[in-house]
């Protein structure tokens, strides 16, 4: 095993379990990507990224229309050639494959198969860590994402999210991605932090062998 810091994590879980939040912590932590003296560049990307459209709040890789299924899969496939030209570097990515299936088999009862994705994040040590939290605590982080949120309509029906948690936890357990649960309802994301870098310690995602 080498002494570079490689770790490589999605992200997934529905809204309001912070998932953002905690992407941009494990991106700035020492056990993660080592101690920061000054700021440098650290990739993180998210498939929220709304970039098939010119206007907010827009379509992107997750919540693409069916006639753009041909760019969603191109990007994708983009992605996964990026991760592996650059396969010695840390990757932390902010909802990403899981998320699309989702969002795909609610809207357009449409299940796509990501199983050559995964064939090809399995080898360059990716992991999958999925954030859930309780039906009633939904209501508590709701509260505190209004305070922030430029587009608080998206958080009127917390019943889609409890349905789209429940999808999700299926779709996890069909992964063949090393994953890691972590339960958000207390809101505290140091603690989440810390467990996510304990995981990735503990089961050698930190660093890839040559």
């Amino acid at each position: 095993m080498g002494n570079k810091l490689v770790p490589k994590i999605i992200l997934e879980g529905t809204r309001l379990t912070f998932k953002t939040d905690i992407a941009f912590a494990l991106n700035e932590h020492p056990r993660i990507v080592g101690p920061r003296k000054y700021q440098y560049h650290s990739p993180l990307i998210s498939g929220e990224w709304c970039a098939f459209t010119n206007f907010p709040w827009g379509r992107g890789l997750i919540n693409f229309q069916p006639e753009e299924e041909t760019l969603a899969l191109e990007t994708y496939a983009t992605w996964a050639r990026l991760f592996e030209l650059q396969r010695y570097y840390s990757w932390i990515v902010d909802r990403f494959h899981i998320s699309t299936r989702a969002y795909q088999l609610q809207e357009y009862g449409r299940d796509y198969d990501f199983g050559w994705l995964e064939d090809r994040l399995l080898p360059l040590g990716f992991r999958l860590v999925f954030l859930n939290r309780t039906p009633e605590s939904f209501f508590d982080a709701r509260e505190k994402r209004l305070k922030v949120s430029g587009n608080p309509g998206q958080y009127d029906d917390l019943s889609r999210f409890e349905r789209e948690q429940e999808l999700m936890t299926r779709l996890v357990d069909e992964s063949k991605l090393p994953v890691f649960r972590v339960d958000i309802s207390d809101n505290n994301i140091p603690a989440a932090v810390e467990k996510i870098a304990d995981w990735m310690e503990q089961t050698g995602g930190l660093y890839m062998e040559n």
